[in-house]
């Protein structure tokens, strides 16, 4: 079954409902969607972009990754790290947003046990997602011009899972050679792909982006069904 058919009922009409989860330090605000279709094929985890420069749960990149998904039959849950708009706590430099996602993470694993679980995030988000996929098991991971030498750089170990990391080539914010650089220095590593003449918020080409994550997450769901 090609799961990112457009014409799918799923594709549809997702419903979204707002709530509170238990965090380490107090309640995430968060959003959580579902499909159309009564049973998800799958869960993600979103992670928003860098909180202390304007970065939440509503950002656009943000929430292309979780529409994608939600067309291809997944629940998505986007939350707000520690002290972000109405999340509990204060900024604690990725390591207490790392406890973050992963609190969301077994909120998420809790509700849909039998179902593969990925995470997904951008810039910031995309570091914590990338340390997630370490800390805890995950079915797939992807990474939206990861913010890597700040955030997830000198990793023990990289995430076992199916991966793909995305960034533009003119990404002002986050450099492509060192992402590249950094991608080459990881064994297998992940699949790279740079979007040509792309910026930071991929203003422009979220449809783009949002084909390629599908795409991505299409083929690696059928590659798994059939090992």
């Amino acid at each position: 079954m090609n799961l990112s058919t457009p014409e799918t009922p799923m594709s549809k009409t997702p419903r979204a409902e707002r709530l509170f989860l238990d965090g380490p330090v107090g309640r995430l605000e968060a959003i959580f969607e579902l499909p159309a279709e009564p049973t998800p094929v799958g869960c993600v985890v979103v992670c928003h972009p860098h909180p202390q420069h304007g970065g939440t749960m509503h950002n656009k990149v943000a929430h292309t990754l979780a529409r994608a998904f939600v067309r291809m039959g997944f629940a998505a849950l986007r939350f707000n790290f520690r002290g972000t708009e109405e999340s509990e706590g204060v900024y604690d430099e990725g390591n207490g947003e790392l406890a973050d996602a992963l609190a969301a993470i077994e909120w998420m694993r809790a509700g849909y046990p039998e179902v593969p679980l990925w995470v997904a995030g951008f810039s910031f988000g995309a570091a914590v997602a990338v340390k997630s996929a370490v800390a805890t098991e995950v079915d797939g991971l992807i990474s939206v011009a990861p913010a890597i030498s700040r955030f997830a750089s000198g990793l023990d170990t990289q995430p076992a899972c199916p991966w793909l990391i995305v960034q533009g080539d003119q990404d002002e914010l986050v450099d492509v050679d060192e992402t590249v650089t950094w991608v080459d220095g990881l064994a297998p590593g992940p699949e790279l792909l740079i979007i040509p003449e792309g910026e930071h918020f991929f203003h422009g080409r979220l449809v783009e982006l949002r084909e390629a994550v599908m795409a991505f997450v299409d083929q690696s769901m059928i590659q798994e069904s059939q090992a």
